[in-house]
C-alpha cells in the first residue's frame, strides 16, 4: 500500500473555517462530517446553515456530542412550519440563496472577525451553495469547493460546454435524440447518446446514456431549469483552485496506479472520502494498530440528520436471522417514485416471503399509493419506518442488501459496511452512481421497474444463488479497498495536507492584520 499516513496533525485554535452546505439532507450531511474531521485536527469549524436546517439539525441533536463543530443560523425568510413536516423544496429556498442569505452569511464572517479570534482562514462552499462564493471575495476570505457527491458527476457537469460542441445535448440540456433504421423501414427514436461516444468523461463500459445526465429531473421546463442553475454554478466554480471530493480515486480501488497522484491539474482536487461520522478515520487495520477501530464498531456520536430516527427497528433487527433483511430506503430528497410503483414495489417485497425494513417517510407524497392496511398485513415479517438511523441499520447483522435510489451517501454507507444493493435510480447523479455499482463494480443489480415480478425476480437473485455470492465477495473486496487499503490512507493525507494548507493561510492573515 505504501507509506502509513503521516500522524493526526493538531493546531489548537490554529484557524476558523466556515463551512456553507446545500441545504438538503443529502449535502448537509457530509458536510457537517467534514467539519468534524476538521475539528479533530484542530481547526475551529463552524457550519453556517439556513434557518429551517438549523432548526432540525439541533432538534435531533446531530451536531453535538462534543466533536468541536459550530452551528451558525442564516436569516432565509423560507416559511417551514417551525420545523414540522417536510424541510422547504428547491423552489422556495432558490431565491433566498441569491438573494437574502449572503448578507446573513457577510455579517456571520464578520462578527467571527471582530470577536477576538484570528479571522477566517478559509470558507468551504458546497460547489451547489455557489451563491457563498462572491460573499468570500468581499471578505477577503479563500474559498474552496465541496464536492460531497462522486466526483464522476462533477466531471460530466463540468463537460457541459463538450456535450454541446458534440450534438450530444442541445444548449438548454435536453439530450438530442438519435435514430435507427429498423428492418421494417420504420424509423425508432432512442432517447440519447452514449456519454463515452466520443468523450473521456466516463469510462465507456458505464455505459450510460444522455437521458440519464444529472439535470434531467421532471418535465422539460424544470430540466431547462436546473440545467441553468448548473451553468451558473459552474461559472462561479471557474475560479476555485481546490475543490474537495467526499469519494476515493477509482485509481486506488480498481489498481490502475497511472493518474494516482497527478496532482498539477487544476482545480485541484481532493479526495478525502468516505468522510467518517465521527471526524476520525475507521476501519480495519493492516497492522493490528490500536487506534484504529474494528471492522464492525460502531463510530462515536450521532449520524448528522435533520430526522429523527425511529429507533424501534433495531430491536426489530435484533430479532431477524442474520443476512435475511432487505432494508428498503429512497433517501430524503428525491421525489416520489410514484403511486403505481410504490405499490407493486410493496407488493413485490411482500411476495418475496422475507423479513423487511421499509424507511418510508410519513408524508402523503411518500406513501400515497401503498396498498390499504398495508403495514398491518405484512406486521411482524415487515416493518415501516418513518427514518431509520441507516448507518445503524446497515452495519447490522441481520441485513443481507440494501435497495436504494443510489444517493451516494447511502452508496458510500452500503460500501463501508458490505451491503449488497438493489438499485432504483430515481434522479439526479443517481444513475451515474448506479452505473459505477453495477458495471464497475459488480456489487449490485438494476431494478428497471418496481413491478413485483421483478422486485421478487431480483431480491431472490441477491440474497440466493452465485450471482448474489460472488456481489457479496466485490462488496467485502471494495470495502477492504476503501476502509483499508490505499482509499483511507490517500483521504487521510488529503486532510492533513488541506488542514496545514488552511493553517498557513491563517498564520499568513494573521501577520498581515498586525
Amino acid at each position: 500500500m505504501g507509506a502509513e499516513p503521516e500522524p493526526l496533525p493538531v493546531h489548537p485554535a490554529a484557524a476558523a473555517v466556515v463551512l456553507v452546505p446545500f441545504p438538503a439532507q443529502g449535502h448537509v450531511s457530509p458536510m457537517l462530517r467534514l467539519a468534524r474531521a476538521l475539528a479533530a485536527r484542530g481547526v475551529a469549524a463552524t457550519v453556517a446553515v439556513p434557518d429551517f436546517v438549523h432548526r432540525r439539525i439541533a432538534a435531533a441533536g446531530a451536531c453535538g456530542d462534543g466533536f468541536g463543530v459550530e452551528l451558525a443560523c442564516i436569516d432565509s425568510g423560507v416559511p417551514d412550519d417551525d420545523g414540522e413536516g417536510e424541510p422547504p423544496g428547491f423552489a422556495s429556498f432558490a431565491h433566498a440563496m441569491e438573494h437574502r442569505m449572503p448578507a446573513g452569511l457577510e455579517e456571520i464572517i464578520m462578527l467571527m472577525k471582530a470577536t477576538g479570534r484570528r479571522g477566517v482562514a478559509c470558507l468551504v462552499a458546497d460547489v451547489l451553495a455557489s451563491w457563498a462564493l462572491p460573499v468570500a471575495a468581499r471578505c477577503g476570505v479563500p474559498a474552496v469547493g465541496f464536492w460531497p457527491a462522486m466526483l464522476a458527476t462533477y466531471r460530466v457537469v463540468a463537460a457541459i460546454p463538450e456535450l454541446i460542441d458534440k450534438g450530444l445535448i442541445s444548449d438548454s440540456g435536453i439530450p438530442i435524440s438519435t435514430t435507427e433504421r429498423l428492418n421494417n423501414g420504420e424509423q425508432k427514436v432512442n432517447g440519447g447518446h452514449q456519454i463515452g461516444d466520443g468523450l473521456h468523461v466516463l469510462p465507456a463500459e458505464l455505459q450510460l446514456s444522455t437521458a440519464e445526465l444529472p439535470w434531467l429531473v421532471g418535465d422539460t421546463a424544470c430540466q431547462k431549469s436546473r440545467f441553468s442553475y448548473w451553468l451558473r454554478i459552474m461559472d462561479r466554480a471557474k475560479g476555485l483552485r481546490t475543490i474537495v471530493v467526499n469519494t476515493f480515486p477509482s485509481e486506488a480501488v480498481t489498481g490502475n496506479k497511472k493518474h494516482l497522484h497527478a496532482s498539477s491539474q487544476v482545480p485541484q482536487i481532493l479526495h478525502v472520502g468516505p468522510l467518517p461520522t465521527n471526524g476520525v478515520f475507521f476501519g480495519c487495520s493492516t497492522k493490528g494498530d490500536d487506534n484504529v477501530l474494528p471492522c464492525d464498531s460502531p463510530p462515536a456520536g450521532k449520524n448528522p440528520s435533520m430526522w429523527q430516527a425511529d429507533e424501534t427497528c433495531m430491536e426489530w433487527l435484533d430479532q431477524q436471522r442474520e443476512g435475511s433483511v432487505i432494508y428498503v430506503s429512497f433517501g430524503s430528497w428525491v421525489p416520489s417514485i410514484g403511486r403505481d410503483a410504490i405499490g407493486e414495489l410493496a407488493l413485490g417485497l411482500e411476495a418475496t416471503g422475507r423479513p423487511f425494513m421499509w424507511a418510508l417517510k410519513d408524508e402523503p407524497s411518500w406513501r400515497e399509493g401503498l396498498p390499504g392496511r398495508y403495514a398491518e398485513a405484512v406486521a411482524g415479517r415487515g416493518k415501516i419506518v418513518g427514518w431509520a438511523p441507516q448507518e445503524d441499520v446497515l452495519r447490522h447483522r441481520a441485513v443481507g442488501c440494501y435497495l436504494t435510489h443510489c444517493g451516494w451517501n447511502s452508496t458510500l454507507e452500503a460500501i463501508q459496511h458490505g451491503v449488497r444493493l438493489l438499485c432504483y435510480p430515481v434522479s439526479g447523479d443517481q444513475f451515474i452512481n448506479c452505473a459505477y455499482i453495477v458495471r464497475m463494480w459488480g456489487t449490485g443489480i438494476r431494478l428497471w421497474s418496481a413491478e413485483r415480478g421483478v422486485v421478487e425476480d431480483c431480491v431472490e437473485r441477491i440474497m440466493e444463488g452465485e450471482e448474489g455470492k460472488r456481489m457479496k465477495e466485490k462488496v467485502v473486496e471494495l470495502r477492504k479497498r476503501v476502509m483499508m487499503g490505499e482509499a483511507r490512507w490517500i483521504a487521510e493525507r488529503s486532510l492533513n495536507s488541506f488542514v496545514d494548507g488552511i493553517v498557513r493561510d491563517a498564520f499568513v492573515l494573521e501577520k498581515l492584520s498586525l
